[in-house]
């Protein structure tokens, strides 16, 4: 698709008399190209990447303004299936290519649910084209990547959110504000889980394709090297370093950026980051925990476990180490929990008056009286990402910031991403240092040259000037 089809909509609205009195971009539905209601009423919504987690549109039913008109994945047919079973016959269409998509639906948004790897590249060029994007998590595969993706976001004007969905959720949000505003007085530790990291591939290489390459592998493999069809890369893609930080369940970017950000959004860290690094042990791999029935470390003990439900799908084998991050205001986030115990997505919050246990929709204390409180929210009413598309629907039409605006996005991110890093370089108990305003270490060129990666040719991030 040409340069010049992909910005047709655009420059439109940017010739003649027009562009001194209105945005670079309005939704088609604003304009009443596609003869439906106003932006002010629905949201048209397209869906790139059909795999499992594009199902997540089924916990929207009942959000207002919400309307899915299409799907695109590079695999045609995996696009017609997934209209054929969620659309509820409605006429939407199927793509295999999301530009495409985006110029003929005239959409207002799309939701990006592909592999991590490719989420950059497809995320910035529909922000290019006019598009309000959500953003499945981990948002990018590598620091500097989600750093151009803020870039594309601010030049651009899009409203983004992404998919860490316990930041729209009543009951975590209630318990962050209960540590944040200091309930427990300052926090002295964060104890979160040691989750487990991605394995590097080494099975086949570039020298071992033989052409001719189907075009939709080609289109799916993205940035990471070209390698012959493989299914334990197409479909376990998030086991491996080249696809993705640790996607699995208990995995550094599956369940750890839900963790991560949580920890953010109870400590204000949302728009910082650590000043150390420290990794405290050899890199192993290893099970995620006895699975004992009750959490213990250090001489704190849960109250209740929050995380009983979580630890059944915990049950992986995979590299880990103990990870010690501290920030600049002395707290000590110690990333040491197994599978087994504790909120494997969140954390516990330790201050000088007591602690908090926040995971997803459920919580614990000591004292118990903390969350006793006749405000406190209770469990969730709704499914739970209902809450964060409804966010995230609501931002669209206003132009406010989303609860997990792009910037919250990579913070969370970056945590995952540091994690990996220190144990990838193995230098055990010397601190690295983090500047989080350069997104640099101060004192490791090794650890620096993995904060982005060389891309494959033919995709290159796109040109944001």
């Amino acid at each position: 698709m040409t340069n010049a089809s992909r910005w047709t909509r655009r420059d439109f609205l940017r010739t003649g008399a027009a562009a001194a009195a209105i945005p670079a971009f309005i939704p088609g539905s604003v304009l009443g190209l596609d003869g439906g209601s106003p932006a002010s009423e629905n949201v048209r919504v397209g869906v790139i990447g059909c795999g499992g987690r594009s199902r997540l549109i089924g916990d929207a039913a009942g959000v207002k303004g919400f309307q899915v008109v299409a799907a695109c994945d590079c695999q045609v047919e995996k696009a017609k299936q997934y209209v054929k079973e969620l659309s509820g016959g409605k006429p939407w269409g199927a793509y295999a290519d999301f530009r495409k998509m985006i110029e003929l639906e005239k959409l207002d948004a799309v939701m990006v649910e592909t592999t991590t790897h490719a989420r950059a590249w497809i995320v910035i060029q529909a922000m290019q084209a006019g598009m309000d994007t959500y953003i499945e998590k981990p948002m990018c595969l590598t620091i500097s990547e989600g750093r151009a993706m803020i870039k594309a976001a601010r030049k651009y004007n899009r409203v983004t959110q992404v998919g860490t969905q316990q930041r729209s959720m009543p009951i975590n949000n209630w318990a962050s504000d209960l540590v944040k505003n200091g309930a427990i007085g300052k926090i002295l530790t964060v104890i979160a889980p040691n989750f487990v990291g991605p394995e590097r591939w080494t099975k086949t290489s570039s020298k071992d394709v033989k052409p001719p390459v189907e075009p939709w592998w080609d289109i799916w493999t993205n940035q990471a090297e070209l390698r012959p069809y493989d299914g334990e890369i197409h479909h376990g893609w998030d086991r491996w370093w080249d696809y993705d930080g640790g996607g699995r369940c208990f995995g550094v970017t599956g369940w750890g950026t839900h963790s991560y950000d949580q920890i953010n959004r109870a400590l204000g860290t949302d728009a910082t980051g650590p000043v150390e690094v420290l990794l405290e042990e050899p890199v192993k791999v290893m099970g995620t925990g006895k699975f004992a029935p009750k959490l213990r470390l250090g001489g704190i003990v849960s109250d209740e476990d929050t995380g009983t439900e979580f630890h059944g799908m915990a049950r992986l084998e995979g590299p880990r180490a103990k990870v010690t991050m501290k920030f600049a205001n002395g707290t000590e986030l110690k990333l040491h929990l197994d599978g087994d115990r504790g909120p494997g997505l969140g954390a516990i919050f330790v201050g000088e008056k007591g602690k908090i246990e926040i995971n997803r929709n459920k919580l614990a204390s000591n004292p118990k009286e903390l969350l006793r409180s006749p405000d406190n929210p209770g469990p969730n009413r709704r499914p739970e990402t209902a809450y964060h598309i409804q966010n995230w629907i609501e931002c669209v039409k206003s132009r406010k910031a989303c609860n997990a605006d792009i910037e919250i996005g990579q913070r969370a991110t970056t945590l995952c991403y540091l994690v990996n890093i220190v144990r990838d370089i193995g230098r055990v108990g010397e601190s690295l240092k983090w500047d989080p305003a350069a997104e640099r270490f101060t004192n490791c060129d090794d650890a620096n040259k993995l904060l982005s990666r060389p891309r494959r040719k033919g995709y290159e991030l796109p040109d944001i000037g």
